[in-house]
Parts: structure tokens; sequence; C-alpha cells
């Protein structure tokens, strides 16, 4: 079924007014009066619509049901990945919301490969790209995606959350399935993950000094665009949002 993000001024005395870009692609998807689409406030509701009509700007569907949206983990997990190069970014975006994630953040550390000059000027279609997964994935949210900023501001933001996850993969670190265990009633989680080179041994120093959970994932390598994608979905499982 067609799902479309609209503020709820559009959704007026149980009518939604689909205006601009959301107007050409009902057209585009050619959906005809009487046919059935999903309208999400963007703040979890879902509103349940049946299309009235449709022209080259404006679309009218009346709403036939207000629900919570089924989509929405109960945590709210924020990614926070070491700036990859290149597509890998695209990649962690489009699967970690597809996976649950509330938010995800990139960041400059020590091994970082890729340091754009300004990364902000990335934002935009960043952000396109997590609506585009949001739609496809029944989402009741568009996940923000921005830019974190270095590697203390990282670790300052994961531990303002109920559990900071730092993904390490070398050295002294607890399980994550025994960390996961040991919470699972959370509101707020912050996973941290590091770009193609890994972690210099001092960055998981700090993170351990900051009282973050320093967590292997299992003898095996992944590469940066995985890691945090495995760990959101373990988090997902434990949290009970992934049956």
């Amino acid at each position: 079924m067609a799902r479309f993000f609209m503020a709820g001024t559009n959704l007026l005395g149980g009518t939604a007014i689909i205006r601009g870009r959301d107007a050409e692609h009902v057209r585009v998807l050619r959906l005809r009066p009487g046919e059935d689409l999903v309208i999400c406030d963007g703040e979890g509701t879902d509103y349940k619509c049946r299309l009235v009509y449709a022209d080259k700007e404006q679309a009218e569907a009346e709403v036939i049901e207000v629900v919570k949206c089924p989509a929405e983990p109960s945590v709210k997990v924020t990614l926070l990945c070491g700036l990859p190069k290149g597509e890998r970014v695209d990649y962690i975006i489009q699967k970690g919301v597809e996976a649950g994630a509330y938010e995800i953040l990139f960041f400059d550390c020590n091994r970082c490969v890729a340091k754009p000059e300004d990364p902000t000027k990335k934002l935009e279609r960043w952000q396109r790209i997590a609506e585009e997964a949001a739609k496809q994935s029944g989402r009741g949210i568009i996940p923000k995606v921005g830019w974190a900023g270095e590697f203390h501001d990282a670790l300052d933001i994961a531990v303002k959350k109920d559990l900071g996850l730092f993904m390490y993969e070398t050295g002294e670190r607890e399980s994550l399935n025994t960390v996961l265990d040991a919470h699972k009633d959370l509101a707020t989680a912050a996973i941290i993950t590091g770009p193609e080179g890994g972690f210099a041994e001092f960055e998981a120093k700090l993170a351990r000094l900051c009282g973050l959970h320093v967590c292997s994932m299992g003898e095996r390598i992944l590469r940066c665009e995985t890691a945090p994608i495995v760990a959101l979905t373990a988090t997902m499982y434990a949290t009970g949002n992934l049956a």
C-alpha cells in the first residue's frame, strides 16, 4: 500500500489534502479513486485513507481510520558511525532506517578515510535516502540523519542515552549479547561503530572512561557498513522489537 509522510496541517476534518511532490507521486503510482493509501504524520500516527480524486497538482483522500504506526520500535536507538567512504554511507542510512534506528549520525575520528570539507552539504541527500527507506519499510517517523562532529561529540551524545554501546574488534571487551540481556528495558540507546580502519586504541580507552560498554560481536570482523546494522538488529531483538 502506498505510503506518504505529511504534516498534520494537511489532515483536516477527516480529509487529507495531498500537494506538490506527493501529489505527483500519486499520479506516478497511477492510484485511482477508491484505492487505499496510508498517510503518516511523521510522529508515529498512521492515517488510513481512501483516494477521492487526483489531478496533476493535488489529490484528496478520505481518512478512514487513525492508528498508531505498528512499525515503530519501543526503544529509540541512535546510530553513531565513523564516516565511511562513498556508497557505504547510503547503505548504513537505508538499512539503519529499515532496521529501526531513531536517528543516524556520522562523525570524524582518527582512522576516517573520508574527510569531507563540509559534510553538512550532504545532509539533504542523506535525509532523502532516509525518507524513501522509511516509506518502503512502513516507519512512523523519518529518522533524522545528521553530522555529529568529532569523536568526542559522538561520545557526548552516547553517554546521555540509557545505554551506550561502543563496538570494538580487539582487546578486552564485553559480549554484546550479555550487555543487552542485562538492559532489556530501555527508552534510549546509542551504538557507536567505526570507519573502514576501525577505532584507534586510545579511542576505545576514552569510550571506556566515559562509561560506555565496549562490546564484541564475536570473532568475525565486520565491515564498517555491516557492524552498525548487526548491532542495531541485536538491540531490536533483545528489546522485543524483532519478533
